[in-house]
């Protein structure tokens, strides 16, 4: 822990069909929908800019607008990325587009194998190869839409360029105010990410798979005896018997050369009696800088980790440097740049798999503080959607009526960017949407003798749970005593409030058999 609305896949009526560029016209009908009925979903572009073939060193991913085709010698290409969710069954796909103007010339859409480029760093000097030709259209200005036909067959991460041979066309980018780039996806029947709960499948048949992700249900978890010399293990132990139910993920933290998984960490993992998994967050760059270890400075130290996981043998969650947002030093050369976090976090993961490790499963645990969601570097923070297993999130709420972030569940999901924006929870649907979410810290807090009951936070995650479903973890950050020993986010602060939180860990969602 550290100081510092509501998504839902929009559902037409009908799909999205006919001639290869349409006039876009949809009906947007209620949340529920109807069993067995083919659905929509809108998808913003994760990724989109364009290049130029002569200024090759320019990078436009903050701009308005996407640029494609001829300006006297200079030609320009634009590239946009989607991630459709995990499980979607796809039916068809259409791209719509906002032109700026009419254009004089044809538009294609071609496909681009290479989904790892990003935005803030790509360049003409350097730019994905282009596939084959998926479409080919004249736009006219206003909104169209391009069929893409079974170009997109199923949850994933997709990108596509935009070329042209004719005079520069204009069409608004995921930054313009209005228009921005949608992927709409016409799912099968059923496929698609739910709108509205699905049923809950009996207790006992929910399992992790190879990303450690829950077929049905949410994985249970926390960190117990923060900010204190307590064992880990052993705070956790005394937590379990507290709430009533077995922690399924066990989060500790580790920083530089501290050899992990420890003992303690390795018995709790291997208690049949207690199935649990270890979420371990490491500090790699502890005594040195993001951009050293991205530069290779620590690879004896990645590569000593490299062979402890090796030897664990057990899958695992890690967790790198969570919350960079509060160690970011925006200057140029300070080694600990939002880009530099993201090069460290893609350089160690890459070499991890290039030592043979694939019982690590990553997570890029964001701190969701609006203050810092405001900040232009903070979408650099992101290492690329093939690097990246799951999202995470650290974020807490007061149960104190009044006091800073005072709000329920939802609260901590929403949270949004200083000055206006989406939220976290929305953020993540739309630009990394085929990417499972975990709550990888959160917690209700009053002031330290000033008790308040937070009941009301913890009878909000059930509900909420239910709405959004791409949540698949959820892990209780708890301490009587925060780090400035002020907050007390403990579960059993009040008689009232314990009794809520065991009433939601004994909730049958939360029974997953780790795989």
């Amino acid at each position: 822990m550290r100081r510092s609305k509501l998504h839902r896949y929009t559902v037409l009526t009908a799909a999205l069909a006919g001639v290869s560029v349409t006039a876009l016209t949809a009906t947007t009908a209620g949340a529920a929908t109807t069993a067995g009925a083919s659905k929509t979903i809108k998808l913003a572009a994760g990724d989109d800019t364009y290049v130029s073939s002569t200024r090759t060193g320019a990078v436009f991913g903050t701009e308005a607008k996407l640029v494609t085709g001829k300006l006297g010698t200079e030609v320009k290409t634009s590239f946009l990325k989607f991630a459709v969710p995990a499980g979607t069954k796809v039916a068809s796909a259409r791209l719509t587009l906002t032109a700026q103007a009419k254009a004089t010339g044809q538009l294609s859409v071609r496909k681009v194998q290479d989904t790892s480029w990003a935005e803030g760093k790509l360049t003409g000097a350097k730019t994905p190869a282009l596939g084959s030709v998926l479409a080919t259209v004249t736009p006219y200005a206003g909104s169209f839409s391009i069929d893409l036909g079974k170009s997109v067959t199923g949850g994933g991460t997709y990108a596509f360029a935009l070329t042209s041979t004719a005079a520069a066309m204009r069409f608004n980018s995921a930054e313009a105010k209005t228009g921005a780039p949608v992927l709409e996806v016409t799912t099968e029947g059923d496929a698609s990410p739910p709108v509205t709960p699905a049923p809950v499948k009996p207790a006992g048949t929910c399992t992790t798979g190879d990303k450690l992700v829950p077929t049905c249900g949410v994985l249970w978890g926390a960190a117990a005896g923060g900010f204190t010399d307590a064992p880990r293990d052993q705070a956790l132990k005394d937590w379990e018997k507290l709430s009533g139910r077995t922690s399924t993920i066990f989060h500790t933290y580790h920083k530089g050369d501290e050899v992990f998984p420890t003992k303690a960490e390795i018995a709790m993992t291997a208690d049949a009696a207690n199935p649990r998994v270890l979420l371990t967050n490491w500090k790699i760059a502890y005594g040195s800088t993001w951009a050293k270890v991205a530069k290779g400075e620590q690879d004896k130290r990645i590569d000593a980790f490299a062979a402890r996981a090796k030897a664990y043998g057990k899958k695992f969650f890690l967790a790198i440097n969570h919350e960079p947002e509060n160690d970011v030093v925006a200057k140029a050369g300070s080694g600990f740049e939002a880009k530099d976090f993201a090069a460290m976090y893609r350089h160690t993961i890459e070499r991890l798999r290039a030592k043979g490790v694939t019982n690590v499963v990553n997570v890029m645990a964001y701190m969701g503080n609006e203050k810092w969601m405001a900040q232009s570097w903070w979408k650099d923070l992101w290492p690329g959607d093939d690097i990246v297993d799951w999202m995470g999130l650290d974020s807490y709420v007061s149960a104190e009526k009044g006091y800073y972030h005072y709000g329920n569940f939802a609260s901590l999901l929403d949270r949004a960017p200083t000055g206006g924006g989406q939220g976290f929870y929305d953020w993540a649907t739309t630009k990394h949407a085929a990417k499972p979410i975990m709550v990888a810290e959160w917690g209700a807090y009053h002031r330290v003798g000033k008790v308040a009951d937070k009941s009301p936070v913890y009878q909000n995650v059930l509900p909420e749970l239910a709405k959004r479903p791409n949540i698949k973890a959820i892990v209780y950050f708890d301490t009587a005593k925060d780090d400035e020993g002020d907050r007390d986010i403990s579960i059993n602060s009040s008689a009232a409030s314990l009794a809520s939180f065991k009433k939601l860990a004994a909730d049958p969602i939360f029974k997953v058999k780790l795989g």
